[in-house]
Order: structure tokens, then sequence, then C-alpha cells
């Protein structure tokens, strides 16, 4: 599994790859986090607001940082 957190590196980008991670040990799944901070390449993945969590090529939420529940659920 791929996950990238898009986002240009605001304290809002920094606390949804921290979500990301808590729910990604907290669910003993192995991914690759990548950080995207290049708008060119936002664009590219269709993230238009941020911050935006794309899993495997795939936008599932953008425009807010997820509770740790709501990352669980988009990572299983």
């Amino acid at each position: 599994m791929k996950i990238q957190v898009a986002g240009p590196g605001c304290a809002r980008c920094e606390s949804t790859e921290k979500v990301v991670k808590d729910a990604l040990a907290d669910l003993n799944l192995d991914a690759e986090v990548v950080k995207v901070t290049d708008y060119k390449d936002m664009a590219r993945l269709g993230v238009r607001i941020t911050p935006a969590i794309v899993v495997d090529g795939q936008v599932v939420l953008s425009g807010r940082v997820p509770t740790l529940d709501e990352a669980k659920e988009l990572l299983k």
C-alpha cells in the first residue's frame, strides 16, 4: 500500500501525516507513507484542497485533518 499525504507542509499537513502513521501502527499495517508538497504533483494526483490523503492513487480524504478513527477506516 502506498499512502501519499499531500499539502504544502503546513501544521495541518503535519498533523494529517501523524494521524496516518498512528492509524497504520494501530492497525499493524505496513505501508509506504510519502509527503507530496509540489503543487504540480498534487494536481496530477487530483488533489484540489489540502491536506489530502491519497491511497494507492485514489484521493480518499481532502480539506481537513482526519480523526484517528476516520484514518483507520480509510486505511482498512
